[in-house]
C-alpha cells in the first residue's frame, strides 16, 4: 500500500494511500440517490434539449420495490439504473486486472501477497495487484506508475478471464502513470473513450470500475466531490527533485486497494481520470479517492507510448503558500498573497533567473517557518496566489524549454541584516552550453553571465560588463555577450546560489577578486563590496 506524504509550512501530514493491493475483504456501500437523480436523468439524453419531456414512467408490479415509490421518482429510479448498467456494459470489458510479481528486497509498497517462504536461500518474491484500461487497438493498457514500478513480471487478466503476459512500455513517477503493452486479439481490446476533465463539475455522476481487493470488474459509484487537487509524486529518490500532481480529481466513489491504474468515468462511460489514491485512516474507502486527470492523462500517454517516457515543466523551487502571519513577519501587506520560494536548486531554471530562497526564519504558533524569499505573484501576467496555483500553470500552459515570466514581490524583510547584507550589483543568469555556445565559448564552460549591471554599484565601479546581444536560444531571445564570473577568489563559481553563498561570506567594505571570462579571454578584477542600498528590495 502506497502511502503518499504532502507537507505544508504548518507541517500538515495526512495519509493519502494508493488505492492498489490484494487481500479480499468484502464490504456493500450504497451511494446517495437521492443526490445523483438529476445526474443519471441528464445522462439519459445529454445531447437533447434540456426541456424535453420527461421520460416514459415504466409499470411497477404490486411486490416490486419501485411499487412503493411516486411515479416520478420510479421513472428517475428506472433511468439512474439504466445509465449505470449502460455504462458498466460499455466501459467494463476495457478494465483489466494487472498482478505483479517482483523480488521481495526490491518490492515497492503495494500492499503485496507474500509467496511461500523459501527453505533454500533462493529468493523470494511478494505479489501485487492493481487495475489498468485498454488504451487502443495495439495492446497498449494504462495503469499508475506504482502498480508496476519494480516488477519483474506483469499478467493482465482480461474481463473474461484471457490472462496473458505484459512488457513495460514507459513509466512516469511524476505523473503516476505507465503503460503496458500485450499480445492479444481483436476481439479483447475495448479502448475506452476519454473525455475533457477541465469540463467536468463538481456534484457530477463519477463511476469507479476496477479490481479492488482482486475482485475483478467491480464498478462504485458517487459524485465528483472537489476538483484542482494536488497530490505529491516523487521517483523515490530522496535528492532528486520533488513533483506534485496538479488538478487531481476528489471523488466519493468508493475506491479500495486494488482500484489503483482503474477509470473514474462520467455518465456517458468516458474516462475523466485514474483511480491513484485514498486518504484513509484504514487501509480502506473513507469516502475521499483521488483520480489524476485525463488532460493528464491524454499529454502524459502519448509521450509513454512513443518516447517512454515525459518531460515534465521544471521550475526548481520548494515553497509555501504566503499566509498572514508569514507576510507581516515579512514586512508585507498582510493581505499579500502568492507562492514564498524557501529554498532554490541549484541549477535549476529558477536559480538561472535569479530567484532568491529564504533566508530567515520566524516562529508562528510555535512552527519555526522561513521568510525573506521572493514570492511569487505572477506567472506571464496570470496571477498566482498559492502553489497549487503555481505547480497547475506550470503543468498546463507550458513546456520544456519555454521561457515565462514571473512578476515577484520582494521582501523588505524587518531583520537589518537580512535587509541590506552584501552587495555586488549585477542581475545574473547561470550559464548554460547553449548561451556559452551562442558566445562562442566552450559548451561545457561553467559561471555566471552578467546580464546587467547596477548603475553606481561595486560591479560598476570595477567595470564588470552586462550583456548587450541578443541570441535565439530554443525559440527565445535572451541576452548574451556580457562578462561571466568564474571564480570568486579563487573559489570557482557554477552557479548563483554558489554566488550568494560566498557573498554572503563576506562584509560590506571587503575587497574580492572576481576571475571572469570577457569576449573569451580570462581576465581578473578587484571589486569592493557595499553594503545593500535601503531603497533596494
Amino acid at each position: 500500500m502506497k502511502t503518499l506524504k504532502q507537507t505544508t509550512y504548518l507541517v500538515l501530514i495526512v495519509l493519502l494511500l494508493s488505492a492498489c493491493g490484494a487481500q479480499p475483504s468484502f464490504s456493500l456501500s450504497l451511494g446517495g440517490l437521492s443526490n445523483l437523480l438529476h445526474s443519471s436523468a441528464r445522462s439519459a439524453d445529454r445531447s437533447a434539449d434540456r426541456s424535453a419531456a420527461p421520460a416514459a414512467q415504466p409499470t411497477a408490479t404490486p411486490n416490486s420495490p419501485q411499487a412503493s415509490l411516486p411515479a416520478n421518482a420510479a421513472g428517475l429510479l428506472a433511468a439512474y439504473e439504466g445509465v449505470l448498467e449502460n455504462v458498466y456494459t460499455q466501459v467494463s470489458p476495457s478494465v483489466v486486472n494487472i498482478r505483479v510479481v517482483q523480488k521481495q528486497s526490491a518490492a515497492s509498497a503495494l500492499g503485496q501477497l507474500p509467496s511461500d517462504s523459501s527453505q533454500d536461500g533462493s529468493p523470494q518474491y511478494s505479489q501485487g495487484l492493481g487495475s489498468g484500461f485498454v488504451w487502443d487497438a495495439s495492446g497498449h493498457i494504462v495503469t499508475n506508475n506504482h502498480v508496476v514500478d519494480g516488477a519483474d513480471k506483469i499478467e493482465v487478466t482480461f474481463a473474461d478471464g484471457t490472462t496473458l503476459p505484459a512488457t513495460l512500455v514507459g513509466a512516469d513517477a511524476y505523473s503516476d502513470l505507465a503503460v503496458i503493452k500485450v499480445d492479444a486479439s481483436a476481439d479483447l481490446l475495448h479502448p475506452v473513450q476519454v473525455a475533457d476533465s477541465t469540463q467536468v463539475k463538481v456534484g457530477e455522476l463519477a463511476i469507479a470500475i476496477g479490481n479492488p481487493f482482486g475482485l475483478e470488474g467491480t464498478m462504485t459509484v458517487g459524485i465528483i466531490s472537489a476538483l484542482g487537487r494536488t497530490l505529491p509524486a516523487s521517483d523515490g529518490s530522496t535528492t532528486g527533485p520533488a513533483y506534485s500532481i496538479p488538478d487531481v480529481i476528489q471523488t466519493d466513489a468508493p475506491i479500495n486497494p486494488g482500484n489503483s491504474g482503474g477509470v473514474l468515468v462520467n455518465d456517458l462511460g468516458q474516462v475523466v481520470g485514474v483511480t491513484a489514491a485514498i486518504e484513509s485512516p484504514v487501509r480502506a474507502n473513507a469516502g475521499i479517492g483521488f483520480a489524476i486527470p485525463s488532460a493528464i492523462v491524454s499529454k502524459v500517454v502519448p509521450a509513454l507510448i512513443e518516447k517512454g517516457s515525459y518531460e515534465h515543466p521544471y521550475l526548481g523551487i520548494s515553497g509555501g503558500n504566503l499566509t498572514r502571519d508569514i507576510a507581516k513577519a515579512m514586512g508585507l501587506t498582510e493581505t499579500q498573497r502568492g507562492v514564498l520560494v524557501a529554498t532554490v536548486v541549484d541549477g535549476s531554471p529558477a536559480a538561472a533567473a535569479g530567484l532568491r530562497p529564504s533566508q530567515d526564519t520566524t516562529t508562528v504558533d510555535g512552527q519555526q517557518l522561513p521568510i525573506g524569499g521572493d514570492v511569487i505573484t505572477a506567472i506571464n501576467g496570470q496571477a498566482i496566489v498559492s502553489m497549487d496555483d503555481l505547480i497547475a500553470y506550470l503543468n498546463d500552459q507550458t513546456e520544456v524549454g519555454q521561457q515565462v515570466k514571473l512578476t515577484v514581490q520582494q521582501s523588505p524583510s524587518t531583520n537589518p541584516k537580512a535587509a541590506k547584507g552584501t552587495w555586488l550589483g549585477i542581475l545574473g543568469a547561470q550559464l548554460t552550453p547553449e548561451i556559452a555556445t551562442a558566445m562562442n565559448l566552450n559548451g561545457e564552460q561553467q559561471g555566471i553571465l552578467v546580464v546587467q549591471v547596477e548603475p553606481n554599484s561595486p560591479a560598476d565601479e570595477a567595470g564588470l560588463l552586462g550583456s548587450t546581444k541578443e541570441a535565439t536560444i530554443n525559440g527565445e531571445k535572451v541576452m548574451v555577450g556580457g562578462d561571466v564570473i568564474t571564480a570568486l577568489d579563487g573559489k570557482t563559481i557554477a552557479t548563483l546560489e554558489q554566488l550568494r553563498s560566498l557573498l554572503r561570506t563576506y562584509q560590506p567594505g571587503a575587497e574580492v577578486k572576481l576571475s571572469l571570462l570577457r569576449n573569451g579571454e580570462t581576465l581578473e578584477k578587484s571589486v569592493t563590496l557595499a553594503e545593500r542600498p535601503s531603497q533596494l528590495p
